[in-house]
């Protein structure tokens, strides 16, 4: 982890001192701030997928495969304020062969920042965040052991500090006070300890004696980074990264969640999108598998479980609406 913050911190000083030198050009040519009021807009897109299989020698499965994602935003900026704020919806579905419909895709994210000018290129901020999905998800196909659902896990963070933004293109908020509240509503998983929330007490017959808790509260420092740009025309690319520490429980664990958005346009409908999320969340515990997804045993034949690094990689290509203003 050590390592993938170093890099982390190398790649936004690189970005830090573009973004600046590009904001020291406009500056030279622009003296006066006329993009005052509401700006909103966003993006709706549409994806579907089908492989379709008959006597092939080669052997697989058919496969069906649906996503949607809605990505809204609407800023407001008058005198010396400005208030952001965006939410991202995203749900897809996959089938294969006569297997049942399985989630590929859950995700709910909504965004508010407001911030008073400071300085040429600062402002106070206060920033708020929330983090959870639509529907159950299972730990296999089979669709028997439920791990997360609507609010389990829900993550809600407020936190205060300073935004950096040297240009329309990077943004990096600071906050040294910073409240994070993880939401378990299913009560075998609270019971179970997971997401980090204080598990279930037993006595020695195995009987339960406190139920385990819903919720989890984490005082801590909070970074939040954007930036994006347009590599060639009809070429963008947009990242984020947030990091979180815990100043109470091992502040050297910190919580990463890092996004990357490579989209080209075809057409004005037809845009082909590769997305990246990376999660470390020290307080998620994972069973670890081998190759053909069988959970890993130590010496003991106990699961392995621990904190691990998670990584998702979408390709798709797809329908593509864009409306309002272009997000800033």
């Amino acid at each position: 982890m050590k390592n993938l913050i170093l890099i982390f911190c190398l790649f936004i000083g690189l970005a830090v001192s573009a973004q600046t030198t590009e904001a020291e050009k406009k500056l030279k040519t622009q003296n006066t701030d006329t993009t005052q009021g509401w700006k909103s807009g966003g993006v709706f897109g549409a994806n579907f997928s089908q492989v379709s299989l008959t006597n092939w020698a080669a052997g697989g499965l058919s496969s069906v495969s649906l996503n949607g994602l809605v990505d809204v935003f609407a800023n407001y900026k008058k005198g010396n304020s400005a208030w952001d704020n965006s939410l991202t919806l995203g749900y897809g579905e996959v089938k294969q062969g006569e297997g049942d419909w399985i989630k590929s895709d859950d995700r709910i994210l909504l965004n508010s920042k407001y911030g008073k000018k400071a300085s040429k290129h600062w402002y106070y901020a206060g920033l708020m965040n929330f983090k959870s999905q639509f529907t159950k998800g299972y730990s296999d196909a089979t669709e028997e052991t439920v791990i997360s659902d609507f609010l389990a896990p829900g993550y809600l963070l407020g936190a205060i500090g300073m935004d950096y933004k040297p240009s329309d293109n990077f943004s990096m908020f600071i906050s040294p006070v910073t409240a994070k509240l993880t939401v378990v509503t299913i009560q075998d998983l609270a019971d179970a300890g997971a997401f980090g929330v204080d598990a279930a007490e037993f006595n020695d017959l195995g009987e339960k004696t406190k139920d385990g808790a819903n919720t989890r509260l984490e005082v801590g420092g909070y970074v939040r980074m954007t930036y994006k740009r347009e590599i060639m025309e009809n070429i963008n690319y947009q990242t984020n990264i947030d990091l979180f520490s815990n100043y109470s429980e091992e502040p050297s664990h910190v919580d990463v969640n890092w996004d990357n958005l490579l989209s080209m346009k075809v057409n004005k409908y037809i845009t082909t999108t590769i997305s990246t999320s990376l999660i470390y969340d020290h307080d998620i515990d994972i069973a670890e598998t081998d190759s053909k997804g069988i959970p890993k045993t130590n010496d003991a034949g106990n699961p392995i479980i621990g904190p691990r690094t998670q990584f998702k990689y979408v390709l798709a290509v797809g329908f593509q609406y864009q409306f309002g203003a272009k997000k800033k």
